[in-house]
């Protein structure tokens, strides 16, 4: 595996190195050695699957809080994604910036780490996405920002479509900071 840093600090560019022949191609998606230059990860607790139907389609962008805040891996099994990382760490120098990655299923994944909310938009027809995530999935503790939000100025390919109503009220980058500064203090 290929790991190549991005400008956000625990963001990884996964790249599997498939072994070909003419049969096909088996690649390894994870193991405990090879992740190792990404810094130690807690054992996967959950595997989720997410099935998109239509291109444009956004989800996102969302983050769990601790105690439950998460690294998570997300590969592309169909279909192809533009997958958006946004720092929300507020101790982080990155802090409120975001990057971006086309993700397919012959192409890289993204391992993200805690306190970065995760999103995407389907570029494509019937997408695939599959999740390893950290920690178990805890409702009151999520929290996300909006994926239209002036200030973090996503440029993301196709016109926002398919919005959840939950998607779409979520706060904007300095109203959840603001809200993150007062938990902690």
């Amino acid at each position: 595996m290929q790991f190549d840093a991005t400008p956000i600090a625990g963001l990884w560019q996964v790249t599997p190195q498939p072994h070909r022949d003419e049969r096909g191609s088996f690649a390894r998606l994870y193991g405990v050695r090879e992740f190792a230059p990404a810094g130690p990860l807690m054992p996967w607790r959950q595997v989720n699957l997410s099935r998109t139907r239509r291109a444009g389609t956004v989800r996102g962008l969302h983050v769990q809080h601790a105690p439950y805040a998460e690294a998570k891996l997300v590969r592309c099994l169909r279909g192809r994604v533009f997958d958006v990382a946004v720092d929300l760490r507020p101790a982080s120098p990155t802090c409120g910036q975001w990057h971006a990655i086309e993700l397919a299923p012959e192409g890289a994944g993204l391992l993200i780490p805690p306190g970065c909310a995760h999103g995407f938009q389907t570029l494509v027809d019937d997408c695939e996405l599959l999740y390893l995530h950290e920690a178990d999935y805890r409702p009151e503790h999520e929290g996300g920002v909006s994926c239209d939000d002036l200030e973090l100025g996503i440029d993301w390919p196709l016109p926002l479509a398919g919005l959840s109503a939950r998607d779409r009220a979520l706060p904007g980058l300095r109203a959840y900071l603001s809200t993150q500064l007062e938990v902690a203090t």
